[in-house]
């Protein structure tokens, strides 16, 4: 199955393409076998400077001279040696390396003209491929059914669309050319190494695989997933304690949740030394086995050529650099297996979708088209289910006729499949069993295109294109004149208000439509529908999510409009079903019921039920009743109603705006001055020992390669030793040498990585730790803020502080090491020939520049690509999310055009890229040739002319050019160093913020008998997140000791935002909160907190034991298990407790999930109980329960309010009878206060409020 995979992979590539990649893969073979290639001429040249060194030690001797090209006594006798040998004299050095010279400029030239190619060629293929796939596969998806869609996310379709298909293209792009030019050099080096002498390679060989492993192994050692798994905990508590900050404040408990997340970031810490252990050891075998190798060669190599004479001192170099390369080779083509394997796993999943054909193909052409169209729809025993969910019937057997011209109203409670109809009116689906039928003719049989044109469809939550209102109108029918859309516009009653816009219909509306209040949306997207002028016109709740005022409206427009169509319409207002022609009942997926409105009513059916459920929400006493209606029918202004808006707000409103707010906000967050690294530095001050160790590895470890270019050319120098003995005792010297470095650079390594990491994480704790408490220290308002969102601030404690420690361990560690190799480096070339030096220098800069051009290659493409498909990335995000809307208008086809005319762009532009990428990546790599060339030639003349020894050559021009790669290895380790001067300085700007509410244990008054009198002078307030609305308009309200005050009134009239001032949550814009005589913003506020107990709405525990979430109700000491059984008898909940297996040790899960509403209340009850709290504060604390658990909670209420100050919020008035005060509050004031009775008997808003159940107005 995968080879299928693997070939499909260039299934979409032209001849052309192959033709390219054909002669780009041949480009990179050549490419890899020029290194190898190199060592040949290496291997010459070497020889070449040992018989120049020999003959010029032989004629030291004033007794010998060179005769044709042979030594010579000067009595013209031909000197032999000990082994009765003649030697060769007279090498003219320099035009030896004249001619070496050339040919390593010739194969640098060679090398940048095919790696050009290899590179352009391919990525250029493979430019076109994924251009190929990107539109096959948008104009696959676009015609696939609905169904399809609700089986796959859209959230997973678009990272399809960006990611795999990006997968896909870095698999068949320069990744494949790379692979071959790796593998080459691979082969061809082991190829040069067996030319040269094969004992010496297979002895290389046998411990090459010891290379790979450690190669291998620090690939694997990069695993930073297991460090974010161990933070896990510590950031499960973070999250926990952020999303229910309000309830930590409220019963002060910031130091223990300070502490607790401290206990849990030992794991992270641990686990983050563990890695740098291991990294280091890793490197530090790595490093070792390669010395090891170096001396197991070179003293072996060496026999080979003093005692068996089977290579030459050139041989042996090239054999062993011949090996060495094509190990290192081998180890570095392995992450491009990666990329190929994800790119076949992408590739599957994508061409699945390419091969799979629609059930309902809604692009295709065939299908009879009508001539003419009266618009009867009937439903044949029609049976369906959603493919998403195939296991819940929607629909039943159900059978059903719509009547041509006439309005048909579908009601039903939720769930009863009315929508369902209208979508298969639409043939977004196929019914599982029987027909739907329009004018007799089964809808399967018509083209789909046409079906649809004929079709008009206003939605719930109408679905709006991010252009202009004209545009949004436009897509209802292709090719209109500005006329029609006036036309259109002013039948929809949306004229008028477009008219008045600064742009009229050039107005844009927003991403999603998100510029346009509801009721203006609902109207663009009638006149859309009008447009087509259809013949069937379907409603679907078209008015239940606007306000009263403009529900009218665009009621109003609809009545105008539905005159000699077949309209369906779907609504849970009666009101607006009142005067249909048919209204027909559903209930479990069938029609039980068809008729008039007073028909229906007669009947005694669903219908009957609605309408007196509906009257009776209003105008019965509690507003319990209305919680009914809500679960017949998902009436949305109830569950409004029902849920105090002041926490509403806050979850929703941000959200809205929250697209216009993060863009602006990211833009601020930019701009912060990176930190800097001094301040940094202090935290880390007390790991000052182990930041010592870790520079004193790095430093060994940077002056490790420059003493191997001392081994290296020594022992080169030993070879023209005449005296043999002289020569195999320096060789054995040198091996162990090599040892010596070997086990020297493991320690140092191994003491760099764990050093470097112990301190490291020692610091992340800290600043974890710290930047957590700064969280915690913040007021409430500064949570409001999307930015500060519970999910971006646990980011930002899991990653920003990570990264702060990239700027200083790890990053001392690279700094000393690269500092110290350059310097050593320098040192020993300007100590043996300063002249040389100076001309490789002129290099460097190149070869540095190549080695960040390495680095960048890899990484900075991907990321340019990402940027141009962005444009392309919004068509495609926009389509699949409405993919509903597209389909009911029928314009899958000019989404396809538009995707694909996006696409061009970075289609042309990743063109352009391959060659510019193509040319950079051979100048990189022809560098290091010509670099050779100029050092080599000029050392030859130093050789000649001021008798340089050659070894010093070689000693010279490897210590440059290794300490060279080693820097721009540096630079492309390192992690991003300017990255984490950022987050270091968005976490100072963290700590540096002075909270405006401040939670000190000594700011503040604090006094002793405290007594809970409560008085709001003309209190004025509005939420930071909403500067726009204010909440409270001048609030009056005083409650003495020991009495109970009730707030009423509808929601979002501020009766919650007053016991959030009263907590200090947030300070009143202007007037005061009193307590006691003292202004809150005047009190201590842990001890103010200390006297308050609340229960709130939705009571929030955390993720231990039942006892464990008592004794959070007091934090300043702890609370005994007496105390703890004693509060949760007063609310009811010990004999509960008492039944469950672990009793009061049960788990109760996040959030406790594991228990009932009514239980979790209870327990809260208990918790704000055990603080013994002189204020209570009850914040609709009944209203989410059920009648049974409500009377238990109740009774546990009462208890508790016995003897304290009481703030009551409810909406169920028969909670609050017994109140001593009832305050009724109207948009952000109290309106009239009073006790029950009183307040009944003037017959004002108090009285309307419990005779009607309806909010005051």
């Amino acid at each position: 199955h995968k080879s299928t995979i693997s070939h499909f992979q260039f299934r979409f590539a032209t001849w052309k393409d192959i033709v390219m990649m054909v002669v780009g893969s041949v480009c990179a073979l050549v490419h890899g076998a020029a290194s190898p290639l190199m060592l040949l001429v290496y291997g010459m040249m070497t020889n070449t400077f040992v018989d120049y060194e020999r003959e010029v030690q032989e004629l030291k001797d004033p007794n010998k001279t060179c005769n044709n090209n042979t030594i010579y006594w000067v009595n013209d006798t031909v000197y032999e040696t000990d082994e009765n040998t003649t030697l060769y004299c007279g090498v003219d050095i320099e035009a030896q390396m004249t001619l070496f010279a050339y040919y390593y400029v010739g194969i640098g030239f060679g090398v940048l003209i095919v790696s050009y190619f290899q590179i352009a060629f391919w990525v250029t293929a493979a430019a076109k491929q994924t251009q190929r796939i990107r539109k096959t596969y948008f104009r696959k998806v676009m015609r696939m059914e609905i169904g399809w869609f609700d089986c796959n996310s859209v959230g997973e379709l678009n990272t399809r669309i960006s990611d795999d298909i990006n997968k896909i293209n870095s698999a068949i792009a320069d990744q494949v050319s790379i692979f071959i030019e790796r593998i080459s050099t691979f082969v061809f080096g082991f190829m040069v190494g067996f030319i040269g002498g094969w004992k010496l390679t297979l002895v290389v060989i046998a411990v090459s695989p010891l290379i790979g492993i450690g190669a291998g192994l620090m690939a694997v050692a990069r695993l930073t997933g297991r460090e974010l798994k161990a933070y896990a905990k510590a950031g499960a508590v973070a999250d926990e304690v952020l999303s229910s900050i309000r309830t930590v404040a409220a019963f002060g408990g910031e130091e223990k949740e300070a502490e607790r997340y401290d206990r849990n970031l030992v794991e992270a810490q641990n686990w983050g030394v563990k890695k740098g252990t291991i990294i280091g050891v890793f490197q530090g075998y790595l490093w070792c086995i390669i010395f090891l190798c170096y001396g197991l060669a070179f003293w072996y190599g060496s026999k080979l050529v003093i005692d068996t004479k089977e290579m030459t001192a050139g041989t042996l170099i090239q054999v062993f650099f011949g090996v060495l390369m094509a190990a290192m080779n081998l180890g570095q083509a392995s992450p491009c297996l990666e990329a190929f394997a994800s790119g076949r796993a992408a590739a599957k999943s994508i061409f699945e979708t390419i091969d799979r054909e629609p059930e309902i193909d809604c692009l295709s052409e065939e299908g009879h088209k009508l001539d003419k169209v009266k618009g009867d729809i009937e439903f044949h025993n029609i049976t369906f289910y959603y493919p998403s969910r195939p296991d819940v019937k929607i629909l039943d057997n159900l059978s059903m006729q719509i009547r041509a011209g006439e309005t048909t109203a579908f009601v039903g409670p939720s769930g009863s499949g009315k929508s369902t109809t209208v979508q298969l009116i639409q043939r977004f689906y196929d019914p599982k069993e029987g027909t739907v039928t329009l004018d007799g003719h089964d809808i399967r049989t018509l083209n789909i295109q046409w079906l649809r044109s004929l079709i008009g469809i206003v939605e719930q939550e109408p679905v709006l294109f991010a252009t202009t209102i004209a545009e949004n109108i436009r897509f209802g029918r292709p090719g209109v004149t500005v006329d029609n859309i006036i036309q259109a516009a002013k039948e929809a009653n949306a004229y008028n208000f477009i008219m008045e816009l600064p742009q009229k219909f050039e107005t844009m509306v927003g991403e999603g439509g998100g510029q346009m209040s509801g009721g203006q949306k609902q109207r663009i997207a009638i006149a859309r529908a009008l447009i087509r002028n259809p013949k069937i016109l379907l409603l679907d709740m078209a008015t239940s999510a606007l306000d009263n005022e403009s529900e009218a409206v665009v009621q109003e427009a609809l009545d105008n409009v539905r005159t000699g169509r077949t309209t369906i319409s779907i609504a849970h207002r009666l009101s607006t079903i009142r005067n249909a022609d048919v209204i027909i009942g559903f209930e479990h997926g069938q029609a039980v019921e068809r008729g008039t409105h007073s028909e229906l009513l007669g009947k005694q059916g669903v219908y009957f039920t609605l309408v007196t459920l509906q009257s009776q929400g209003q105008t019965n006493t509690t507003s319990g009743r209305i919680h009914v209606v809500c679960q017949l029918l998902d009436l949305d202004f109830c569950s409004l109603r029902l849920r105090s808006w002041s926490q509403l707000s806050n979850d929703f409103v941000p959200d809205a705006l929250s697209g216009s707010l993060k863009i602006q906000q990211n833009d601020v967050e930019e701009h912060v001055e990176p930190a800097p690294v001094a301040r940094i530095l202090k935290y880390n001050q007390q790991e000052w020992p182990y930041m010592l160790l870790g520079s004193l590895g790095a430093a060994v470890n940077g002056s490790v390669n420059p003493i191997y270019a001392i081994l290296f050319s020594q022992i080169l120098g030993t070879f023209a030793i005449q005296d043999l003995n002289e020569q195999r005792k320096q060789i054995n010297g040198i091996c162990v040498l090599f040892c010596i470095v070997a086990v020297a650079s493991f320690i140092s390594q191994f003491l760099q990585g764990y050093s470097f990491a112990k301190s490291g994480e020692l610091l992340t704790r800290r600043l974890r730790k710290v930047g957590f408490q700064a969280m915690l220290k913040q007021e409430i308002g500064w949570f409001d803020n999307p930015i500060n969102s519970p999910g971006a601030l646990t980011t930002r404690l899991a990653t920003d502080a990570s990264m702060v420690q990239g700027a200083t361990g790890s990053q001392i560690g690279m700094i000393v090491n690269s500092v110290t190799s350059i310097g050593v480096s320098f040192i020993i070339a300007f100590y043996f020939s300063w002249k040389l030096t100076l001309v490789i220098l002129c290099f460097l800069p190149l070869i540095g520049l190549s080695g960040v051009f390495q680095a960048k290659m890899l990484t900075g493409f991907a990321n340019e690509d990402k940027k141009a498909m962005e444009e392309a990335g919004q068509v495609s995000s926009e389509a699949l999310a409405n993919i509903r809307t597209i389909a009911g208008l029928a314009k899958e086809s000019s989404f396809v055009d538009s995707y694909e005319q996006k696409l061009e762009l970075p289609y042309k532009s990743a063109k352009k890229k391959a060659n510019i990428y193509g040319l950079c990546f051979g100048f990189a790599q022809c560098v290091i040739f010509l670099a050779y060339a100029a050092s080599f030639r000029y050392g030859g003349f130093l050789v000649r002319a001021e008798g340089l020894q050659y070894m010093f050559v070689f000693r010279v021009i490897s210590a440059v050019v290794i300490s060279g790669t080693a820097l721009g290895r540096a630079s492309s380790f390192t992690p991003d160093y300017a990255k984490a001067k950022t987050a270091a300085a968005q976490f100072f700007k963290l700590l540096d913020r002075v909270p405006k509410i401040s939670i000190s244990q000594s700011d503040g008054e604090i006094w002793k008998n405290f007594r809970g009198e409560i008085n709001f002078l003309n209190c004025k307030f509005t939420y930071p997140t909403r500067p726009d609305t204010q909440v409270l308009k001048g609030l009056r309200v005083s409650v003495k000791p020991g009495q109970t005050l009730a707030f009423v009134g509808s929601s979002g009239c501020g009766k919650s935002t007053s016991v959030q001032l009263l907590e200090r949550f947030y300070d009143p814009d202007e007037g005061q909160v009193v307590i006691d005589g003292v202004p809150s913003h005047s009190v201590n506020v842990p001890f103010l907190r200390s006297q308050i107990g609340i229960v709130s709405q939705e009571p929030v525990l955390f993720d231990c034991s039942i006892a464990e979430n008592i004794q959070y109700g007091d934090n300043t000491r702890s609370v005994s298990m007496a105390e703890i059984i004693e509060a949760s008898k007063k609310a009811y909940l010990h004999d509960f407790v008492m039944t469950l297996p672990d009793k009061y040790e049960t788990q109760v899960g996040a959030q406790g999930s594991q228990l009932s509403r009514g239980q979790k209340q209870r327990i809260a009850i208990a918790r704000a109980i055990v603080r013994n709290p002189k204020i209570l504060l009850l914040d609709e604390a009944t209203s989410a329960l059920d009648t049974e658990s409500e009377k238990t909670v109740q009774t546990a209420l009462d208890e508790a309010r016995k003897g304290r100050t009481c703030i009551v919020i409810a909406h169920r008035l028969s909670t609050i009878q017994t109140a001593d005060i009832i305050a009724v509050m109207s948009h952000g004031a109290v309106i009239e206060q009073g006790t029950h009775d009183k307040l009944m008997a003037k017959r004002s808003a108090y009285y309307k409020l419990v005779t009607t159940g309806a909010p005051i107005s």
